[in-house]
């Protein structure tokens, strides 16, 4: 059996949290003062994820740049093949806050959203 120590991310409290495990098995979470953070120790030590948020480059626009995130989260050992396949993409205008830029990037089964627009 393993212990595993975590603070949750989960809301301003940050519990301290205590996962045992016995091989890919969670045995107990301890710390939580909510179910959030319960949830999110299962999660963390089973199954990393991470929301990946950057720019990417535009052109025909006056902005030379476009914000955008992946949803849903994509895992934690993918998280630097995203950010490379994101570097190599450049749009064009217009684009809407929510657009799809990229469907399934990297193989994660996450999609590059726009979280700005760019209407020019």
């Amino acid at each position: 059996m393993s212990t595993v120590e975590l603070i949750c991310i989960n809301c301003p409290l940050g519990c301290m949290l205590s996962v045992e495990r016995e091989g890919d098995r969670i045995i107990s979470v301890k710390g939580n003062t909510c179910p959030r953070g319960e949830k999110y120790a299962r999660q963390e030590v089973t199954d990393p994820r991470r929301t990946v948020t950057t720019t990417i480059r535009t052109e025909e626009s006056i902005h030379p740049r476009l914000s955008v995130k992946t949803v849903p989260d994509v895992p934690k050992a993918s998280v630097f093949r995203v950010v490379e396949e994101a570097r190599k993409l450049v749009v064009h205008p217009p684009i809407r806050i929510g657009d799809v830029i990229k469907p399934d990037i990297a193989n994660t089964g996450s999609a590059l959203v726009a979280t700005s627009d760019l209407l020019q």
